[in-house]
């Protein structure tokens, strides 16, 4: 693989990644709720589920997905569903204050589930995964070297992404102290979740 094709395929990626989507909209809402504790689970949670993607794809179900609407259907309503739940959830969720004034942080083990689930179940992700990797993938070179560059690439991408959005959300949720507020925040995670739901739904095959 040339370096040409590894940075045009970097600077897609970094679009791909740094563009709000399902989950960036997750990242961002659990981030608001729970503070900077949540970058860590959040974070591996989306690695895990990009590398699901990636190897669904690789295994060719991104193509059953690509050609059967019913199959696409399921797994986007899903992801849509589990969304839609989450920030109701969130929305709901009561503020609990600790000494220090910041707001007492949730299981890891949940941030890291939701976050898996959503990225895993995306299924434009599969898809794009089947339909983005053989633009860049030179046939006079070895296959699986260049996937595994790219996978990886990907994934460090992605990864700087989600650790981004969540520090900056969860910077700005260590900063708010007043239980009005943090009520207040909640509910705005809340609505990003149910948008990012309704976003993830209205996607087309």
């Amino acid at each position: 693989m040339s370096i040409e094709i590894w940075l045009s395929f970097l600077a897609a990626t970094i679009l791909l990644c740094f563009t709000p989507g399902p989950t960036v909209f997750l990242v961002m809402g659990q981030a608001l709720h729970h503070g900077k504790c949540s970058a860590i689970p959040l974070v591996s949670g989306v690695l895990m589920g990009d590398l699901i993607a990636i190897s669904l794809s690789l295994f060719g179900v991104g193509a059953i997905l690509a050609t059967s609407a019913m199959l696409f259907t399921v797994v986007k309503w899903l992801g849509a569903l589990y969304l839609i739940y989450l920030g109701i959830k969130s929305w709901r969720s009561p503020v609990v204050v600790t000494e220090d004034g910041t707001s007492a942080p949730s299981a890891a083990s949940s941030m890291f589930r939701d976050s898996l689930i959503v990225t895993a179940l995306n299924p434009k992700g599969i898809v794009f995964f089947m339909a983005f990797f053989p633009l860049f993938i030179q046939t006079t070179g070895p296959f699986v070297p260049q996937v595994l560059i790219l996978s990886a690439t990907f994934l460090v991408v992605s990864a700087s992404s989600a650790t981004l959005y969540a520090l900056l959300s969860g910077y700005l949720r260590g900063k708010i102290r007043s239980p009005r507020f943090q009520r207040g925040f909640n509910r705005v995670s809340g609505g990003m979740l149910v948008g990012a739901g309704a976003l993830t739904a209205s996607i087309k095959s």
